[in-house]
């Protein structure tokens, strides 16, 4: 890549500390090959040279252009090493440059790579396609192309990794739901009922508010229920209280139902 933008162009640091280059010069000699494989795969090409001039503008905020004496500098120039980056639902292998404080104060982060490397969106298309109904095995095939070549280097597509993702991120969803702010609302109904997921049983609780919009307020897990197995827990739930099995002789029959067939519904 033509790296003149260092001695020629300026730098503005945006709001979140990014040292964004007025201008870059793309080297299409390095993405043609991409151009056969469509727009989107032309357009990360451009952009994995985009990114590596941010990184580069990043370092040369902190150490001063390169080759040239700078008494105000914060940092120096401390080589390269592997990365990796997120990109449409997969990790990319990068090398990123590395800057150290000039007093040995240790390394300094370099914006745009904490930005471009980080997994949180990575978590969240993991979530969202699996909320749609794709399984971890085809995850792969429910990606964004982005060209061969990057294509043949990317991780965290395989079903082991997208489901530490899954899991992850939904924990991180519920524990937000949990402990949200709930005195903002102004109900004037709730739904307590338990809905079935496999063999599990979970309660919800929804508030109404006066525009009719419900507002989950709470989630816990209830008691197993075991829908092949035969335990003894359906004979037991089955066997007449006292007080209830005459007034209500078609209880018993009932609960004896398999627990997988019942439905709550919110």
């Amino acid at each position: 890549m033509n790296k003149d933008y260092q001695k020629k162009m300026p730098v503005a640091p945006d709001a979140h500390g990014l040292a964004v280059p007025e201008h870059v010069t793309v080297a299409m000699a390095e993405i043609v090959g991409d151009m056969r494989e469509g727009l989107l795969a032309l357009a990360v090409g451009a952009g994995l040279q985009v990114m590596t001039a941010m990184m580069d503008a990043d370092v040369m905020t902190l150490a001063g252009v390169k080759g040239k004496h700078d008494s105000d500098r914060v940092a120096v120039r401390h080589g390269h090493e592997r990365g990796s980056v997120t990109l449409g639902g997969r990790r990319v292998p990068v090398t990123r440059p590395r800057a150290r404080a000039s007093d040995g104060g240790g390394e300094l982060p370099v914006p745009a790579y904490e930005l471009f490397s980080s997994t949180e969106i990575l978590g969240r298309m993991a979530m969202d396609r699996m909320l749609a109904g794709l399984s971890t095995r085809r995850y792969p095939v429910g990606l964004e192309p982005v060209g061969q070549q990057v294509s043949e280097v990317a991780t965290s597509t395989s079903r082991s990794a997208v489901s530490r993702k899954f899991v992850t991120q939904t924990e991180t969803a519920l524990a937000g739901l949990l402990s949200a702010d709930l005195s903002t609302l102004d109900l004037v109904a709730m739904m307590i009922d338990g809905v079935h997921f496999a063999e599990s049983c979970c309660v919800v609780a929804l508030g109404i508010d006066l525009q009719g919009t419900k507002h989950p307020l709470a989630l816990v897990e209830g008691s197993t229920e075991n829908a092949t197995g035969d335990n003894g827990s359906a004979r037991r739930s089955a066997r007449p209280r006292p007080g209830h099995d005459q007034a209500d002789p078609g209880r018993a029959r009932w609960q004896q139902r398999p627990a997988q067939g019942r439905r709550g519904r919110l």
